[in-house]
């Protein structure tokens, strides 16, 4: 008989039982007359195509077993199941019309009308739920919980694999016995033999499931209730021994076998699958069923996330939990989710960094430190932005930024060969290169490649310069009220987005890095780096100010330009202030999006493919499944 390279075959089992209970559940439609009563419910047409479709699978795998092996079945065996599909049948046949009188005069013969194909009957996901709860109380009524509380696992299916794959074709494993448990994620019943395909968190395995086996440890229902009361979605605990099947499929030959969890609402058809990226997004849990590709991308995440933590502690990295809720806005420029605190009657800001208290910590005697954990932002959602995102901020005495540029390839780069296996990969189409040293190039040179003026040049006539950054059309140049500010408009309007390769922008402007230390040869500029791969910004750092002085000064520009407007300016942070007069020692520091990262390293097109639950409106995506 087929084994799992056979065409995959949905089995709804019996369903008659459910379809009764159904027929009279609510939105479904009513008797209301004699003539009507008699029709059937769309329960019941779906239930018996759903048999006839189970049976023609049967009575085809036979006949083609007979041609392979003639002792395969008798025919007094093909002709019972060839009868039991034309009973099927029968059920949908339409009453014989009564016989029309003789006409007077033979019409005009008119041509033959096309015979057309039966109207799919099609069963909506309120029906299926109405016959998987019947299905369920069918095992309450046998004295099982369809709703177990425990199961016995020995083994996964990834481990089978391994364990086996010296296993000849057609080959048992002498003294194997293992037991595992998942979800059914497909049925292919052949008469007296089924083969069933589980799912675990680790990888998938073929269920053997001859009726003999399965009667002779579970009783004489026990095969019949897994063929029909069994459905794809449902949770099960399995036993048995292990087998390579004559395909080369790894099986369990089950003998024992219990429902763990029902499933009741069934999953996306397994050919269109879960398509509706809103859907995908806001039912992650189903996305996660059906699509191994995206199980695949979280558990390269966690890696990416575990490996950052484990690069930072083996080098002596401390790490730290700092507030979520701040009293004062810092460390970034942006504007920040505002909530209140009730016992206390103030009003507190969800952090937009996490760059002020881990500071601190470098203050009271931390030499390096580091924090891991999701940052807010009330901003705009895109492809490459959600409100709420990861990022890792690391700070380190005696360091400075080349420091930091070290330890950001480092760490991408580890992490690429830990989830790729290569620095060469390939980013939606376009490849890009891992391979050290990335270019290195001041955040001028690329405005002045770009656009040919030399802005920092002209760094003593703001009017001269922002003159010119006008007829150039760039974006947001009229804002500007510096040179370093129309600079950076030039970078972000005229070169962000060609900078595909992995490159460090460095040198910017003090007036757009109020936390920069000043550029030790260069005036007006910092030393400061943000690394751009395929045109987004991955990561930032600094060598950080120290001077108290210096940086009071900048709290204070920052102020001026918040009383002025600006919604993305910070507050002056006097507690901070306070911590780096007792003095802080040279220090650099480094922001790494770990979102970005993980978009770059898993080939994910948009930030809400590697976030399990992203931000969703509450209308996307929000119909019911028993609405659709």
């Amino acid at each position: 008989a087929p084994d799992a390279a056979s065409p995959a075959y949905r089995s709804s089992g019996s369903r008659q039982a459910g379809a009764a209970r159904g027929a009279h559940m609510p939105g479904m439609r009513s008797a209301g007359t004699v003539a009507t009563a008699l029709l059937m419910s769309a329960v019941d047409v779906a239930a018996i195509e759903s048999q006839i479709s189970e049976q023609g699978a049967t009575v085809r795998a036979m006949k083609e077993a007979m041609k392979a092996d003639e002792n395969a079945h008798t025919k007094s065996e093909l002709t019972a199941e060839v009868d039991k599909l034309k009973t099927l049948k029968a059920q949908l046949s339409p009453p014989e019309a009564a016989p029309k009188p003789a006409a007077q005069k033979p019409a005009a013969k008119q041509p033959a009308a096309k015979k057309g194909k039966k109207e799919e009957v099609k069963v909506s996901p309120r029906e299926e739920r109405t016959v998987r709860m019947g299905k369920a109380d069918k095992f309450r009524e046998k004295g099982i919980n369809p709703y177990a509380y425990t199961w016995d696992v020995k083994d996964s299916c990834t481990k089978l694999q391994e364990a086996h794959k010296d296993l000849g074709n057609g080959e048992v494993a002498e003294g194997a016995r293992t037991s595992i448990a998942g979800r059914v994620m497909a049925k292919r019943v052949f008469g007296k033999l089924a083969f069933y395909t589980l799912t675990d968190s680790a990888g998938e395995i073929q269920l053997y499931l001859e009726e003999a086996a399965v009667k002779a440890a579970g009783g004489d229902d026990s095969f019949e209730d897994l063929k029909t009361l069994v459905d794809i979605g449902d949770w099960i605990g399995v036993e048995g021994g292990i087998k390579r099947t004559d395909k080369g499929e790894l099986s369990v030959m089950v003998d024992k076998w219990a429902m763990l969890t029902k499933t009741i609402l069934p999953l996306p058809d397994k050919f269109k699958g879960l398509t509706d990226v809103n859907i995908r997004y806001r039912r992650r849990y189903v996305d996660l069923i059906v699509n191994a590709e995206v199980r695949d991308t979280f558990r390269k995440r966690a890696a990416i996330v575990q490996g950052v933590r484990s690069y930072l502690q083996d080098r002596d990295y401390i790490e730290i939990e700092t507030p979520v809720m701040t009293s004062d806005i810092g460390g970034a420029d942006a504007r920040p989710f505002v909530t209140h605190h009730n016992a206390l009657d103030m009003q507190l800001y969800l952090r937009i960094a996490t760059e002020l208290h881990l500071k601190r910590m470098v203050v009271g005697g931390f030499e390096r430190v580091f924090e891991l954990g999701r940052i807010f932002r009330n901003e705009g959602v895109s492809t490459r932005h959600n409100p709420e995102f990861t990022s890792v901020e690391l700070y380190e005495a005696y360091a400075d930024y080349e420091d930091m540029i070290r330890i950001t390839e480092d760490i991408i780069c580890e992490n690429a060969m830990k989830v790729c296996g290569s620095l060469e990969i390939d980013y939606q189409g376009t490849p890009i290169s891992l391979q050290r040293p990335w270019r290195r190039v001041s955040m001028n040179d690329l405005v002045t490649e770009a656009t040919g003026v030399d802005f920092y040049a002209m760094r003593d006539d703001f009017a001269a310069a922002k003159a010119k950054a006008l007829e150039l059309k760039i974006d947001g140049a009229d804002g500007a009220n510096s040179v370093g500010e129309l600079i950076n408009k030039a970078f972000e309007d005229k070169c962000e987005s060609s900078l595909i390769q992995p490159t460090f922008v460095c040198e910017h402007p003090k007036e757009i890095s109020p936390l920069a230390k000043p550029h030790r040869s260069k005036e007006g500029l910092t030393e400061r780096f943000e690394l751009f791969i395929y045109g987004r910004e991955h990561a930032n750092g600094f060598s950080e100010l120290t001077d108290p002085i210096d940086q009071r000064e900048r709290f204070e520009a920052q102020a001026a330009k918040k009383e002025a407007g600006d919604v993305e300016a910070a507050d002056i942070d006097e507690d901070f202030l306070m911590a780096i007069e007792y003095g802080m020692p040279p220090t650099a520091g480094l922001g790494i999006g770990i979102d970005r990262v993980v978009m770059l390293l898993t080939n994910s097109a948009s930030i809400r493919d590697v976030i399990a639950f992203p931000l969703m409106r509450p209308e996307e995506g929000a119909t019911s499944l028993l609405e659709e």
